[in-house]
């Protein structure tokens, strides 16, 4: 007969999904880095949240990046670029083969004084759900990070 131990019930997850190298802090990195305003979005003070969907493979590779909400003037192609700029840590899951689908909301904020061309305020929501798709009756761990991120020159 086996007893629960309620002290002892830390649950181990047999799968790993793929991480940004470095982890938050080099996400945000990243992203502030390589993310510029586009010059059509603050010619027409366009500024909104980009929601993206992509998928990560189990050697870090991203494809499959769409737009599932946008606001347009270049704003979306911007988000998807960067995205698609991105390399993930491989998941190391004893030769299983995995995707995992994660979702970025990226925020275009536009700051008092901006010219066209300077990089802008983005707001960065990652969340990466597990991605193992079995009838469990547990509840999946998920990992949420929100960022925001201020790159006025």
């Amino acid at each position: 007969m086996k007893h629960s131990n309620p002290q002892n019930s830390k649950k181990k997850s047999f799968l790993h999904i793929p991480k940004y190298p470095g982890g938050k802090d080099a996400y945000q990195k990243f992203i502030r880095e390589n993310i510029v305003y586009p010059e059509l979005a603050l010619t027409n003070k366009a500024e909104g949240f980009v929601y993206l969907v992509y998928t990560v493979n189990n050697i870090g590779e991203i494809s499959d990046i769409e737009v599932a909400k946008g606001i347009g003037y270049g704003c979306d192609e911007e988000a998807v670029r960067v995205i698609g700029m991105m390399q993930y840590e491989p998941a190391r899951n004893r030769g299983i083969k995995m995707k995992v689908e994660m979702k970025t909301k990226i925020h275009f904020k536009l700051p008092g004084k901006v010219q066209p061309g300077n990089q802008a305020e983005v707001h960065l929501n990652y969340s990466s759900p597990n991605s193992d798709k079995t009838n469990s009756p547990e509840p999946k761990p998920q990992a949420f990070y929100n960022y925001t991120i201020n790159l006025e020159k």
